[in-house]
């Protein structure tokens, strides 16, 4: 975490010394305390009592003056670095490729955004400053004991060893049990957000009880080792109470015997009492503070898990070469592609060559798993090529800025997501600064204007991920987001797989008007939508089996035929 503290670190420098001067007024107290009982209360001089008292009362109004000041600035720093971090780890989150979103659970990512970045403030607000105050405190104190009375000082520094050796072994100990902890409440927040989502099937299938009880097992898992802790405070919490009070107990013994003795005057026995009385806080508080640290320093593990996936897809580097136009036309080439999952180790797409014109519209047809999603991933670099490469108006994919390239490619999937937000931010999501003239003709394009009969029209919220709609509802917005940025490339992932009869006719007679004015890759199954397309691929095995038109392709290559007779007969069942 280094690099989000770096920034902070005047502020960092300016807590500590005003916690460290801090310390010096406290510390100066009770030294005021010894001179009153052994000089005006001694003496009997009540116009001696009058100055020390105000210098008692400024002392403590310092300390306190000292504490609010030191207090705000950690609070606003800790605030703040909080934030650099979390907007860190979305931005890097949304650089990293589907492939980590799908190997990732949700409730894992979503904890270490929020109770892991909690810990690590906790620790920077409070515990990291107080770890620095409190060891200044010790040596402070301990200095003015052993001069107070060398022999007392010497029994109270010696009392510290056991209270260093209780602290290592409860920070071994407490870094395990924390880790299991986030762990497991990370696992738990998967279940949560499963069953909210998932909400409709468990309720199909009648499975609420399955489904509790299974959240009641990780529940119960996660009480378990939350309990482990409770344990391990609890007894680093007494054994550190119990020393500071043991060595109260024997200094007031050993004290008294040198006042008796008059090695030691009553004033410095109430001031090496005092002092030692500012030792029992801080001993107690490490308990505390170490359990803070083993937090944050478990949460920074964690956070560095995610952190050090490096994207497998960037960017190139605007400054290391000049940039290229924003490709206009749209014509598409794929030269000698290939794909495969590294950790599967199986090749999905080899040696594809395939070329797209300008203004044309290829469908891409395929059984299931040959292969299809994955090339059609590839126009807008959500996964990148493993050899070969594509070619927009003759720019490699890989030398366009993100940005720019997906400007230029628009993509609406099988599954449409849409957001928890209004239709009108989820339709221009692509492109916010859309007219309202455009955003009615990309609604219209798409059979979508059942949106302005929703209780709120194009302002009405969707809920999460949209499920106030229908399918056939919300891939009819997601294709109008598609559509409504004008791209030069157009990608749909089978986009009318949701809609019914009638809407698919009147959809598919849009899109023949905005496929004129486009180049398109459609990946489709139905033969009905095949017949938007100027040419068809057939993809099999991983490759380009053949290009053609649909009647070609039926005539000669019998792996089409009944690939299209498999579909005709789906569509006539549906």
């Amino acid at each position: 975490m280094r690099e989000y503290v770096r920034p902070y670190a005047a502020q960092m420098a300016v807590m500590i010394l005003t916690a460290l001067i801090g310390v010096v007024t406290a510390v100066m107290v009770p030294l005021v305390i010894r001179r009153v009982v052994d000089g005006p209360l001694a003496d009997g001089d009540r116009a001696g009592l009058v100055p020390l008292f105000w210098l008692a009362l400024v002392l403590g109004v310092a300390e306190a003056g000292l504490a609010f000041w030191r207090r705000w600035v950690q609070s606003t720093m800790a605030l703040s670095m909080e934030r650099d971090v979390r907007d860190a780890l979305y931005a890097h989150l949304q650089a990293l490729p589907p492939s980590f979103h799908d190997r990732w659970h949700s409730g894992q990512l979503l904890s270490r955004m929020t109770s892991d970045l909690s810990a690590i403030r906790r620790f920077v607000s409070f515990g990291l400053v107080f770890l620095v105050v409190n060891l200044g405190w010790f040596v402070a104190i301990c200095s003015l004991l052993v001069h107070l009375d060398t022999a007392l000082g010497l029994v109270v520094s010696a009392s510290l060893v056991p209270v260093a050796v209780a602290c290592v072994r409860f920070g071994r100990q407490f870094s395990k049990v924390s880790r299991r902890v986030q762990d497991e409440q990370g696992d738990l927040a998967t279940a949560v957000e499963e069953a909210a989502t998932g909400v409709r099937v468990i309720k199909a299938f009648g499975r609420r009880r399955l489904v509790a009880e299974r959240y009641h097992r990780d529940a119960v898992r996660v009480r378990a080792v939350r309990l482990d802790l409770v344990r391990l405070r609890a007894n680093v919490h007494a054994v550190l109470d119990a020393i500071p009070n043991a060595t109260l107990a024997l200094i007031l013994l050993l004290g008294a015997g040198a006042v008796g003795s008059g090695r030691l005057t009553v004033g410095a026995l109430v001031a090496f009492v005092t002092l030692a009385l500012q030792l029992v806080w801080p001993i107690e508080a490490l308990g505390f503070i170490l359990a803070s640290a083993q937090e944050a320093a478990t949460a920074a593990q964690r956070l560095y898990e995610v952190f050090d996936t490096e994207p497998e897809i960037s960017s190139p580097d605007s400054g290391s070469a000049p940039t290229p136009r924003v490709p206009a036309q749209g014509n598409v080439r794929f030269e000698a592609v290939s794909f495969d999952y590294g950790e599967q180790g199986r090749p999905v797409l080899r040696d594809v060559h395939l070329e797209i014109a300008a203004g044309e519209t290829l469908a891409l047809v395929g059984a299931s798993g040959s292969g299809k999603t994955t090339l059609a991933m590839l126009l807008p670099r959500l996964v990148d090529a493993t050899s070969g490469r594509i070619l927009i108006d003759g720019h490699d994919v890989r030398d366009l800025p993100l940005p720019r390239l997906r400007t230029t490619v628009a993509t609406a999937f099988e599954e449409p997501i849409l957001f928890s937000a209004s239709v009108r931010e989820n339709v221009t999501l692509g492109r916010p600064g859309a007219t309202e003239s455009e955003l009615e003709e990309a609604l219209a394009l798409a059979q979508a204007q059942f949106a302005y009969d929703l209780p709120w029209g194009l302002d009405t919220r969707v809920g999460e991920q949209g499920m106030s709609l229908s399918g056939g509802q919300r891939q009819r917005l997601a294709l109008a987001r598609a559509v409504l940025g004008r791209p030069s490339v157009l990608v749909l992932d089978d986009p009318l797989s949701a809609l019914d009869v009638e809407t698919e006719a009147l959809v598919e007679e849009a899109l023949r008007r905005v496929l004129a004015t486009t180049t398109a890759l459609l990946v489709v199954h139905r033969p009905s939508t095949v017949a938007l397309a100027d040419r068809v691929a057939l993809l099999h095995g991983g490759r380009v089996e053949a290009v053609g038109s649909h009647r070609e392709l039926l005539e000669s290559h019998p792996v089409y035929a009944d690939l299209m007779g498999e579909h005709a007969g789906a569509e006539v069942a549906r």
